[in-house]
């Protein structure tokens, strides 16, 4: 992957460490708590195979202090910073401003909730930032599935976080704060059920050895059946 003469991209994920009953909320309440971090776990692991094939910075962001040993063991190459106390969006916050202030100057943030992401996506982000200050992409639910800028963001506490209102309200805030904005692409994330099924569809066309593992624990867990409908 060249990098088309930029400056050198950090691609930095957000993620929790799977545990019971510590992530995918909405989606436990509808499959049960053990199906759920099931998932979460395979969810990671999507994340974890584009994070260490990313040619440039590899950040790892678990949600707490105490889960920084732990990503170090997943990205051993990668910068590893806790993500602060307070909503997504003071998390998102701090990581970017201790990341600038070590000198990392473009950041391209995802989660662990949208496996259809690739390195195409990176790239093509990591691309639109020689010409463009912000780059999102945008999720089906109206949210977004990674942020990328060559500038500090403006203040994001106050924003419509784990609403359909996010996308919209991210890009406008960013507009207002004079970035030129760009949304790249539109892809799913799973937060429901109902997202299983998109997924399902989606990962049997995908050959990438994680993803087939989720597709596979998709069928073991008995979540494919929406899907086959």
């Amino acid at each position: 992957m060249e990098n088309d003469l930029g400056p050198k991209p950090a691609l930095v994920l957000l993620c929790k460490r799977p545990a019971l009953g510590h992530s995918k909320q909405r989606l436990a309440g509808q499959i049960g708590l053990e199906p759920t971090l099931h998932i979460a776990e395979k969810l990671l692991q999507c994340a974890l195979e584009d994070l260490l094939q990313w040619p440039y910075q590899q950040v790892m962001a678990p949600d707490s202090q105490e889960h920084l040993a732990w990503a170090q063991t997943c990205v051993p190459n990668a910068i590893t910073i806790a993500q602060a106390p307070g909503n997504l969006g003071q998390r998102i916050q701090a990581v970017d401003r201790q990341l600038r202030e070590l000198g990392h100057s473009r950041l391209l943030f995802i989660g662990s909730d949208c496996p259809a992401l690739g390195q195409d996506h990176y790239y093509k982000a990591n691309q639109l930032l020689n010409v463009h200050d912000t780059v999102l992409i945008a999720a089906r639910d109206g949210g977004v599935v990674l942020m990328a800028s060559n500038y500090p963001w403006p203040e994001l506490s106050e924003l419509p976080w784990s609403t359909e209102a996010l996308g919209e309200a991210l890009k406008e805030l960013c507009l207002n704060a004079g970035h030129s904005v760009i949304v790249a692409d539109m892809l799913g994330d799973i937060d429901h059920e109902e997202d299983l099924a998109i997924l399902y569809r989606h990962l049997a066309q995908d050959r990438r050895p994680a993803r087939q593992a989720l597709l596979a624990s998709l069928d073991s867990l008995g979540l494919n059946n929406h899907a086959r409908r």
